[in-house]
């Protein structure tokens, strides 16, 4: 009986922990929602004010129930008190994270971790663009998938793990490979766009089509021990282009297929794509445009370089560009890099 009554206490504190804290967060909910019906009632003057939107906005097509119009609604208030307690977040920066969409392209060591925290942390709509099925050997490190779904597609596995983790977003599968004959179409739907492949024509195509199209693009790369990452065609920042307007050679394009990577490093890169979309998206912090993340997992080093602006004498984005839509739909990436296109 004394061993029952000395486990009890503890639970008790905790217990009485627990109580002050739901105290401390329905407190802070309730000044939360007074500030929510202070600017419902301050929008209609804002939104006349406001004219034109400077920097990232969220696009008019983003799926976004009506509720949260000028706020969140109750449940989302609590779901997400955690962002809503932060000075530099809070109401404004969670609302525009609901009310913006991002894609991911690439449903496997980078995406999957991008994936997951993007949904949880309440992106509007999310979309996932991939054609490849779930494989044994990527249980290492493409996080979001389970050895239940080995040998079903990508998208179906990575979007039943985003809406497990949060139903109240929208989650859309792209069930295909990305291509020029489709890639305007299903990046043209979302605001920000999330380069989570491992193969040089891809990078060339995903930016190019950011650039025709004006979205913003979070580009991460992981192999063996390092990793890589930063942000194209942000507010006047370069393009894929303006850094590598010459494709490396075919012998420099490694995959993990072939070099292999430890598990841990695209994830690492991964939740850092993912920080950057949110950044972007709710509109905080400085992205990582005209500058690039450079990881060492073996020495645990961080470097954030400088790197050139956007180029003014780029085929793509620079002055006197002629590239169109047209042209990005008859060029051959494959054959401008010399390197085949991931099969997903």
């Amino acid at each position: 009986m004394e061993s029952n009554g000395g486990g009890a206490s503890p639970i008790r504190r905790e217990i009485e922990t627990l109580k002050e804290e739901r105290a401390r967060i329905e407190q802070r909910i309730s000044f939360l929602e007074a500030q929510l019906q202070e600017e419902a009632s301050l929008a209609p003057q804002q939104q006349q004010n406001d004219g034109v939107c400077n920097g990232f906005c969220p696009s008019e097509t983003s799926t976004v129930d009506a509720n949260l119009a000028h706020g969140l609604s109750a449940d989302s208030i609590y779901r997400y008190s955690r962002h809503l307690l932060l000075p530099s977040f809070g109401v404004k920066a969670q609302s525009n994270l609901l009310k913006s969409s991002i894609l991911v392209v690439g449903a496997g060591g980078l995406g999957s971790p991008a994936l997951l925290y993007l949904a949880a942390c309440g992106v509007g709509r999310l979309g996932i663009v991939d054609h490849d099925v779930v494989e044994l050997n990527n249980m290492h490190r493409q996080v979001i998938h389970t050895e239940a779904y080995i040998g079903q597609p990508k998208v179906k596995s990575a979007a039943a793990a985003c809406r497990s983790i949060n139903s109240t977003i929208q989650i859309v599968e792209h069930k295909q490979a990305l291509r020029t004959s489709n890639a305007l179409e299903i990046l043209s739907q979302y605001d920000i766009v999330v380069d989570a492949t491992d193969n040089a024509p891809s990078r060339y195509m995903i930016s190019d089509c950011c650039v025709v199209l004006g979205k913003p693009l979070v580009s991460g790369a992981a192999l063996g021990l390092e990793g890589q990452l930063t942000v194209y065609n942000y507010k006047g920042g370069p393009c894929y282009r303006c850094l590598f307007p010459t494709p490396p050679p075919t012998t420099a394009c490694q995959r993990c297929s072939d070099s292999g990577v430890l598990g841990v490093v695209p994830g690492i890169i991964g939740c850092l794509q993912a920080l950057e979309a949110i950044k972007i998206a709710s509109d905080i912090g400085e992205p990582l445009s005209g500058r690039m993340l450079l990881f060492d997992a073996l020495s645990a080093r961080i470097r954030i370089v400088k790197i050139r602006g956007r180029s003014l004498q780029c085929e793509v984005c620079g002055e006197n560009t002629t590239f169109n839509q047209q042209q990005f739909k008859e060029l051959d990436y494959e054959k401008f890099t010399q390197s085949p296109l991931s099969t997903a």
